[in-house]
């Protein structure tokens, strides 16, 4: 699986070029993009990237990549991202990661955002994981009966023992059993979205520009 993984991350990679700002997703996918992108930087290549969350942020840090300031930036040339499901019309499930709010954000601003997966992230349909949603830690057992009043059943996401998840926002997330939903994300996507305290969902439509999808066999399919 790693290898998948890594073969995909290695070939987004090599999008980007001199003078870029990238944008940095999240999870095991993107680590193997990032270590590359270290490599190159290494090599001469010379950008800048911003982060969707202090994981990436740390690793790219770490390994000499130079930082911008995402409060004074307005676009972002590429976004290099990974996701829990991807349909072949590009539809996909994120946040497993807990990062879901602030991938969007980087997506949204990004001119193309280029997604790269293992050949198990590809599915027909969406619907092997729970839906991700980012709430605010305010009136938290309000915001759920709203959402459970939907019919939207689920979990509110726990740190080990330690209590509720704490996403990099400072904002918890409610994990969705995909039973709850109906035949149609938009309007799930819609109706949780119309819940005062609900900042995002992990549904993510139209986002998504080229695709890498790591293979068993070692090669990598791309999707333009």
């Amino acid at each position: 699986m790693e290898e998948m993984k890594k073969a995909a991350g290695i070939a987004a990679a090599e999008l980007v070029k001199n003078g870029m700002l990238v944008g940095l997703g999240t999870g095991s996918t993107v680590f193997h993009f990032i270590n590359r992108l270290i490599e190159r930087v290494q090599e001469g290549l010379s950008i800048q990237v911003v982060s969707s969350s202090i994981r990436s942020e740390n690793q790219a840090k770490e390994g000499g990549i130079p930082l911008a300031d995402i409060n004074t930036i307005t676009a972002i040339d590429l976004t290099v991202d990974g996701a829990d499901e991807i349909t072949p019309e590009k539809w996909m499930i994120k946040g497993g990661g807990g990062a879901l709010l602030r991938e969007k954000i980087l997506a949204n601003t990004s001119r193309e955002m280029v997604v790269i997966v293992d050949e198990s992230k590809v599915v027909e349909k969406l619907g092997k994981h729970p839906l991700p949603v980012e709430i605010l830690p305010f009136a938290t057992h309000a915001i759920l009966d709203k959402i459970r009043k939907l019919g939207y059943q689920g979990n509110l996401r726990q740190q080990n023992k330690d209590g509720p998840y704490v996403t990099d926002n400072g904002n918890h997330i409610y994990d969705i059993y995909f039973e709850s939903l109906r035949d149609d994300p938009e309007r799930d996507h819609e109706k949780l979205s119309r819940i005062p305290g609900v900042l995002e969902t992990g549904f993510f439509f139209n986002l998504a520009g080229r695709v890498f999808i790591g293979k068993s066999d070692g090669t990598v399919d791309h999707w333009p």
